[in-house]
């Protein structure tokens, strides 16, 4: 089974991207033949400052290597280093119906939002069809949100099989069912957009004022709490066992507990689940022949099945 998973490097990543993606990410690699790609080209839609993409592109990689992708795994690439998707992207446009992309919300949504509307965001479904198919990836795991841009690759390799012959593997959206909704310091959706992250490498004063900075409600010190509407607690649940979050849970409702102690036990938990990443992270960047050559490592393994499908593709439609 050859899995294939993408991430846009568009911020500093956070512990809503770490639990949301990163974490399910780094369970696959024991599943199967895992791919995961860097999207330098689909952060283009949002990322006009040349430096700015280059550094964090940057960061992804050595936030993904500290937190545990292990390269004899892992194919670990960028998206530019493999230039045959691009080619490919192509030739999925030329039998894309326009009625399928403007069916497809995340345009909508991000124009919405403010984003601006360029041929690029309107054709993301097209790139995004071209990086799984490159590979014949069998499974794509995606949140619910991108689960359509996977049935729009799948209607795409359809069309193409039915019109030139069979070339591509239709692919499956694995949808992370059970991943939780991971709230920022506001209490919404963890997201950049936002502004309420906290971010997985974050330490010392910088981490202690953003999680002391969490919403929470008015009660006093001597209150009753109840943990199953607390921003701290559901952020504390991530990180401990059943057995330290039933105890928390007992002292919230107990009273004499202000949310102050509970953010302090959150605090304490984020420094033990990242302080070796964050040791890692540090060595990585000391390191960085090490981590381009890993990069350089999985896009030629990326490389070697998209040259192989882009191939056959050309010879399909009648380039060769």
């Amino acid at each position: 089974m050859r899995i294939l998973s993408g991430i846009q490097p568009s911020g500093k990543l956070h512990i809503g991207n770490y639990f949301g993606m990163m974490k399910p990410a780094i369970e696959l690699q024991e599943q199967g033949e895992a791919y995961l790609f860097i999207a330098n080209y689909h952060a283009l839609t949002s990322v006009s400052d040349g430096a700015a993409l280059r550094e964090m592109t940057t960061d992804v990689a050595l936030d993904f290597l500290a937190c545990g992708i292990d390269p004899e795994k892992t194919a670990f690439y960028r998206q530019s280093d493999v230039p045959e998707v691009h080619e490919l992207a192509w030739l999925l446009s030329c039998l894309c119906p326009m009625g399928l992309l403007e069916r497809c919300h995340s345009y909508k949504d991000k124009t919405a939002k403010g984003i601006a509307a360029t041929h690029g965001l309107f054709a993301y479904p097209v790139l995004m069809a071209a990086d799984i198919l490159a590979v014949n990836s069998n499974v794509v795991p995606v949140g619910r949100d991108q689960k359509q841009h996977v049935e729009v690759t799948r209607d795409l390799a359809i069309k193409f099989n039915n019109q030139y012959g069979e070339v591509f593997t239709i692919p499956e959206p694995s949808i992370r069912e059970s991943v939780a909704v991971v709230p920022g310091v506001d209490g919404q959706k963890m997201s950049k957009s936002y502004d309420n992250t906290i971010e997985i490498f974050a330490e010392g004063k910088p981490l202690k004022k953003r999680v002391m900075s969490i919403v929470t409600d008015s009660k006093e010190l001597d209150d009753p709490k109840d943990p199953d509407t607390c921003n701290v607690f559901a952020l504390y649940k991530l990180l401990s066992t059943e057995d330290e979050q039933a105890a928390l849970a007992e002292r919230y409702r107990a009273g004499g507990m202000g949310y102050g102690h509970a953010k302090q036990e959150l605090l304490e938990k984020l420094n033990e689940h990242f302080a070796p990443m964050r040791e890692k992270r540090r060595e990585l960047e000391a390191n960085m022949d090490y981590v381009e050559d890993v990069l350089r490592a999985g896009a030629e393994k990326a490389s070697i099945l998209a040259r192989e499908t882009l191939n056959k593709a050309r010879q399909a439609v009648g380039l060769v």
